[in-house]
């Protein structure tokens, strides 16, 4: 079966893991994800993961004031470790062959980042995990997902979240929100629309990465949008 994006930098949001729970995993839920991951490899895609860490830690926000921003933006690289290993093992079990790679050195939890040997992984058909963000403070991982995908030549960003794509405003606030289908780059940032950080959204367009923002919950919406469905929002 044809896919329309060979390789693909997957974002995956911390809370989207725990689900309905909030914090820390729903384990069925995660299972169903690595397992629609796994058929996707088994078309024939390339496939990295940025993954979150808000199920545990959602760096200056649950600081609340008490931890300096650097300190808790540190926390949270660590809770996006947590969230590797959990992926990997879980991946491992639906009997994929996944790669932890950390922005900072961890020893015993994933191999230090490196782009070329990243590609070397993502060509041999393994999944590649990244974690730990950029490795630096200041930076989401939002902005990780569209700097690694820069550096891996992906051909897309998919965006999996809670939401089942992008609208003109926060839709659980304002009924009247619109969804869009497609929007522009410079349109996102315009409206500060609530896709990714500006940092992110730039990166992506400096560097020309469509990025697809769908429901992750939706039934094998990573599977379906790899397969070129018009599913969520198209930002380019």
């Amino acid at each position: 079966m044809a896919i329309a994006y060979k390789r693909v930098l997957i974002k995956i949001s911390g809370e989207a893991l725990a689900a309905e729970k909030k914090t820390g995993y729903d384990f069925a839920f995660v299972g169903a994800v690595c397992e629609q991951i796994g058929r996707c490899a088994a078309l024939g895609a390339e496939i990295g993961v940025v993954v979150g860490g808000g199920n545990f830690w959602r760096g200056v926000k649950d600081g609340g004031g008490k931890i300096e921003r650097v300190s808790a933006d540190r926390m949270g690289m660590l809770a996006t470790a947590i969230n590797c290993l959990a992926l990997a093992d879980v991946m491992a079990q639906c009997g994929v062959e996944a790669r932890v790679m950390t922005a900072v050195d961890i020893q015993g939890v994933g191999e230090r980042y490196d782009t070329k040997k990243a590609i070397e992984y993502l060509e041999s058909g393994k999944v590649v995990i990244f974690g730990c963000g950029t490795g630096h403070p200041f930076f989401s991982t939002d902005t990780a997902a569209a700097l690694r995908a820069a550096e891996i030549r992906a051909d897309a960003i998919l965006l999996a979240k809670n939401i089942d794509g992008v609208y003109s405003d926060d839709p659980r606030k304002n009924p009247a929100a619109v969804k869009y289908d497609e929007i522009s780059y410079d349109e996102v940032l315009a409206q500060r629309l609530a896709v990714m950080d500006s940092t992110a959204t730039s990166l992506a367009m400096d560097n020309d990465i469509p990025v697809v923002v769908f429901a992750l919950a939706e039934q094998d919406s990573i599977l379906r949008v790899l397969q070129g469905e018009k599913l969520g929002t198209l930002v380019k």
